[in-house]
């Protein structure tokens, strides 16, 4: 692969951890939207607890999705701020890697992903095996889930 092709695809990678996100914030949105509707619409009834503890609950709910939305916004304007324009010699944020257990990249958490075809580990900056990996570079070895990896390629 190329240094244009590897630069080529890891700004695919980004554009799909930012879609991820941005559905998140949709879908949180929409589930927000929805408890807020659910308490309003809550109606009084015979059992007065039973009304108040339904808005509550909406409210509760209401207010984790919100929470959600939040954080969700916060890892979308890191990931703004991941350069994949970039060849790294050294993982960082940015970075695209691969060991013999799978291939990684570094930019936002979105877990274990499919990717044309391709499972795809991807870690937030801040994830402990992220922090663990700075600063290494192919060739060098690292633990992950008790297994001993080699960095293969980077870029």
């Amino acid at each position: 692969m190329t240094t244009a092709e590897q630069i080529t695809f890891k700004h695919q990678l980004k554009q799909f951890c930012q879609s991820a996100i941005e559905r998140r914030i949709t879908v949180a949105q929409d589930a927000m939207q929805s408890s807020q509707e659910s308490a309003n619409n809550e109606e009084k009834s015979s059992a007065g607890d039973k009304y108040e503890t339904a808005r509550a609950m909406g409210h509760l709910q209401k207010d984790m999705h919100a929470r959600q939305i939040a954080e969700y916004t916060k890892e979308l304007a890191a990931l703004y701020n991941v350069n994949t324009g970039s060849i790294y010699e050294t993982i960082q944020p940015g970075s695209f890697f691969e060991t013999a257990t799978g291939a990684f990249f570094i930019a936002a958490g979105l877990g274990k992903q499919i990717m044309d075809g391709r499972t795809i580990l991807f870690l937030s900056a801040s994830a402990p095996l992220a922090l663990a990996l700075k600063h290494k570079k192919t060739g060098d070895d690292f633990i992950f889930n008790g297994t001993r990896s080699i960095i293969s390629l980077l870029y």
